[in-house]
């Protein structure tokens, strides 16, 4: 385990059954129900509803993503601060769903929370950020 300047130690999330389901072609809402605790399929179907313009369902998939991979990270000991790095391929359904989140939230007119989640994947993994276009 890595850690920031500061001395926090990064978390990294164990392997996600739901990757290997989207990665064989399963559709993201059938996965997404098969492993409803995956932030990976949450942001994937984030990421498709807001391509098709669909801002609405786009945040919500997003906040459900978000919220299923805070409880993630809590599990894996996460204390609410430090690095969740990208290059660590478990934790970027984390990250994605995240950064939908902040375009969703933008979308829809949530300028603070459009803040809050940008600056908090900038804080959690400036790569995330910078291959997330956040």
């Amino acid at each position: 385990m890595t850690g920031d300047l500061l001395g926090i130690p990064s978390t990294e999330l164990p392997v996600d059954p739901a990757s290997a389901r989207l990665e064989e072609g399963v559709d993201p809402r059938d996965v997404a129900v098969a492993y409803p605790g995956s932030s990976l399929a949450w942001a994937v179907l984030a990421e498709g509803a807001l391509e098709d313009g669909l801002d609405l369902e786009g945040y919500a998939f997003a906040r459900t993503g978000y919220h299923r991979g805070l409880d993630a990270l809590r599990r894996a000991g996460w204390r609410g601060q430090g690095p969740v790095p990208w290059a660590h391929e478990p934790n970027r359904g984390f990250l994605r769903a995240l950064a939908a989140l902040a375009r969703a939230a933008q979308r829809i007119g949530e300028e603070e929370e459009w803040r809050r989640c940008a600056d908090f994947l900038h804080a959690s993994s400036a790569d995330a950020a910078r291959e997330l276009g956040v």
